[in-house]
């Protein structure tokens, strides 16, 4: 759930995969945990590439996790499980099932589980496809202090043009 910048500062694919590996490893450095978070990676990479939802499930699909379930499907017999293998895909289903932010988040909270990581995963890729709705973003800034909102402030003005 750490991994987002990647996605949003890598030009290429394969930067995604040299970075993804280099961010998580100090943390994660097991093979579930670097496919997670290069996955999450890369579908922020594409989004950001103006790839479609189907383009970034194909790819997604292909190349990490088969997603073969509906949130309907899961919700109410999910649990919490600190995997990537059993976080990750669902996080994946919840932007996919999405028509917006805010949608993408309520799904991933509706899964239950250890919904705020669901909902940190699902909540950076719908950033990068969607956007941040201007009110929200403003509003969850009114909840930072001035030391704490500094690093966000300074990364939105490095990376401005690639937010919508």
């Amino acid at each position: 759930m750490r991994i987002s910048a990647v996605g949003f500062a890598a030009r290429s694919r394969n930067e995604v995969k040299a970075l993804s590996r280099a961010v998580t490893a100090i943390s994660h450095d097991h093979p579930e945990g670097l496919k997670g978070a290069e996955s999450v990676a890369m579908a922020i990479f594409l989004a950001r590439q103006s790839k479609t939802k189907q383009q970034i499930r194909g790819y997604i699909e292909q190349n990490y996790y088969k997603i073969g379930f509906t949130l309907d499907e899961i919700r109410g017999t999910y649990e919490f499980n600190e995997t990537c293998q059993n976080t990750v895909p669902q996080a994946f289903e919840a932007f996919f099932e999405a028509k917006d932010f805010e949608d993408a988040i309520r799904n991933a909270v509706s899964v239950g589980g250890d919904s705020d990581t669901l909902a940190a995963i699902t909540g950076s890729i719908a950033e990068a496809y969607f956007g941040i709705p201007f009110d929200l973003r403003k509003k969850a800034e009114n909840y930072l202090e001035n030391d704490t909102f500094r690093p966000v402030h300074t990364w939105l003005k490095r990376f401005e043009k690639m937010f919508p």
